[in-house]
């Protein structure tokens, strides 16, 4: 099956063509034709499958489908909601991809930035609106958007959203959109929570699933390497060495961790670099930039940050520490591995961690194997002791979202007047936000 038959405007076909891509994926096949259709959807996607596309593009089309755009201030049609910063702004870069060619206009908003340049976008008018939760309050607070007239919208990773907090910021913007229009939610894990939210959000929706509920990507290589928490680093460091690893995603529990390991690495003669929520966003897209480009070679990253991370071909990710939510290993391993190119996930595992790993076991329904490194063998007279779960950003191992969840860059932001007291942000009420 080829885009053309699809059923797409040459516009699009002529965007798709020119970014080198011929075959939709599984996911494009399926849900293309359904969007077009004006139907609800409730898609089930793992990372890199082609997702963002197999809305972007029906998305677009029946924008120019339902009348042309307005001259003037243009009222926002479309609107897209994404957990993260990185997430959005990729997004946000599809739309302007395969839209080049038509006459819609677009913009992105997300906290750790001036919101002042956003407004003035807002004021002058999009069709489309990609934003993550928080921001798009904050605009709504401000006047700067009306979403009355919105006929599409897409919930994207709403999975993350729901493990976020973001569930009530995601009530209080579903209160500001009409009853009738067409919703598109997309999920990597199908919970209870996700099943709730769909019910109460969608009109008959199709299903679709390209990958199995809660399983990880099977192009992926997965290994477990024993070794006791103190010599985590030299390990880390000995296989990226040994291995000549030029690019590598590693993951800790928290943002200290981060920064730390990073500095770690670096005393060891490996360039690398921390991206985490604390992190100014500028400080975040150098980060990425540079990773990319293969300046730095290992970027070390949270569970947030690393969020729609989009990363052609990278190789290797590394569990430095193992998640506190079996549903997260799979999105981290899920930024390898993408697009049909293979890839490689190795768990750092130490004995305080055997029991998350048991979870993650079985949650992908198989065991992972073992391989143990020379000199790294675990020490048996170790007992295991609590994980320490961090200062905010966490999640408890129940698999809820802590409630004291840190404050973002985007929070420090918010004009004096709009302010909670401090005590209220350690409790959550505004601290979920950390997009």
């Amino acid at each position: 099956m080829s885009f053309e038959s699809l059923g797409l405007r040459a516009e699009l076909l002529r965007a798709v063509s020119e970014k080198g891509y011929s075959d939709p994926t599984p996911i494009q096949r399926q849900a293309i034709p359904i969007i077009l259709e004006g139907k609800d959807i409730m898609g089930g996607a793992q990372t890199g499958t082609g997702k963002t596309a197999g809305f972007t593009l029906p998305l677009l089309q029946r924008l120019m489908s339902s009348g042309k755009a307005e001259k003037g201030r243009r009222a926002i049609r479309a609107l897209v909601i994404t957990p993260t910063r990185e997430l959005a702004a990729q997004v946000s870069e599809s739309v302007d991809t395969y839209g080049k060619h038509l006459p819609l206009k677009s913009t992105v908003v997300f906290g750790g930035v001036s919101i002042n340049p956003q407004k003035q976008k807002l004021i002058r008018g999009v069709d489309i609106l990609v934003a993550t939760p928080g921001r798009l309050l904050d605009h709504v607070g401000q006047n700067s958007v009306n979403l009355s007239k919105v006929d599409i919208l897409v919930l994207d990773e709403a999975d993350r959203m729901l493990d976020m907090g973001f569930i009530r910021d995601i009530r209080k913007v579903l209160a500001l959109l009409p009853k009738h229009k067409q919703t598109l939610l997309f999920s990597a894990t199908f919970s209870n929570e996700i099943k709730q939210l769909a019910n109460n959000l969608l009109k008959s929706p199709a299903l679709i699933e390209v990958a199995r509920r809660n399983t990880a990507a099977e192009n992926v290589t997965q290994v477990i390497h024993p070794v006791d928490k103190v010599r985590k680093r030299e390990l880390l460091s000995y296989l990226i060495g040994s291995n000549n690893w030029q690019q590598v995603l590693v993951f800790t529990r928290t943002k200290h961790g981060a920064n730390r390991l990073s500095k770690q690495l670096m005393s060891d003669g490996i360039v690398a670099t921390a991206i985490h929520g604390n992190k100014s966003q500028g400080a975040r897209t150098r980060a990425l930039a540079e990773f990319k480009s293969g300046k730095v070679r290992v970027l070390v990253a949270t569970d947030i940050a690393a969020r729609g991370l989009d990363i052609d071909q990278l190789p290797h990710v590394v569990n430095f520490e193992l998640p506190n939510v079996a549903e997260d290993y799979i999105h981290r391993i899920g930024r390898t591995g993408r697009a049909g190119n293979e890839g490689e996930a190795m768990s750092l595992v130490c004995v305080d961690e055997l029991k998350l790993l048991k979870d993650i076991e079985r949650l992908v329904k198989r065991d992972i194997p073992r391989v143990q490194i020379d000199d790294f063998e675990p020490d048996p007279s170790i007992k295991p002791e609590p994980i320490n779960k961090g200062r905010g950003g966490q999640q408890k191992a129940s698999g809820k979202p802590a409630a004291n969840r840190a404050a973002s860059p985007h929070n420090a932001q918010r004009p004096s007047g709009n302010r909670r007291p401090a005590n209220q942000s350690r409790q959550g009420n505004r601290a979920r936000r950390s997009a």
